[in-house]
């Protein structure tokens, strides 16, 4: 069954999303440092220059869900589908760019699927296709994401709730 819409809104409350590029210390220390720190969700985002690839990743992905199944923290996998099968990841997380959402949720069934919206027609066509979460953003200026869109403040957010989708 999928998740629920009350656990998910727990779940999403301490979102924490890494990968190898962010990290300044091992990766699998800044991961449990942050469960002990409180994170209710984590997503495995390996983009970027210097990113693992092929075996590399995979072996570093089933690596950092061993630490979030271990103390019960749900492994979500940024934009590869397959990646988050061949491991049987919580869930996926997709973009604006990424396969269309219908098809991801074909694709895994009753995982989590949050996909990424930047306006409210692209947040509507997300929570038709079956996402259980919708991530906006940014809210703030960030240098984390070299194609990140132009931060839009909270204001998106309100504009989200006033339409129907929280």
């Amino acid at each position: 069954a999928r998740i629920a819409r009350e656990e998910m809104k727990q779940r999403l409350k301490v979102y924490f999303i890494m990968g190898s590029v962010n990290c300044k210390k091992s990766p699998f220390e800044v991961l449990t440092e942050a469960i002990d720190g409180g994170i209710t969700l984590f997503q495995f985002r390996e983009k970027g220059s210097g990113a693992l690839v092929g075996e590399q990743k995979y072996e570093f992905a089933k690596q950092l869900q061993a630490i979030c199944q271990k103390r019960g923290i749900p492994f979500i996998v940024n934009d590869d589908v397959e990646l988050a099968l061949a491991i049987d990841a919580d869930g996926v997380h997709i973009g604006q760019d990424d396969e269309d959402a219908r098809v991801v949720r074909e694709k895994i069934g009753d995982k989590i699927l949050g996909v990424s919206a930047h306006n409210l027609a692209e947040a509507q066509a997300a929570a038709a296709a079956g996402a259980d979460y919708i991530g906006v953003g940014p809210i703030y200026p960030t240098k984390s994401k070299a194609d990140a869109k132009q931060a839009q403040g909270p204001g998106m957010i309100r504009l989200l709730r006033d339409n129907g989708i929280d």
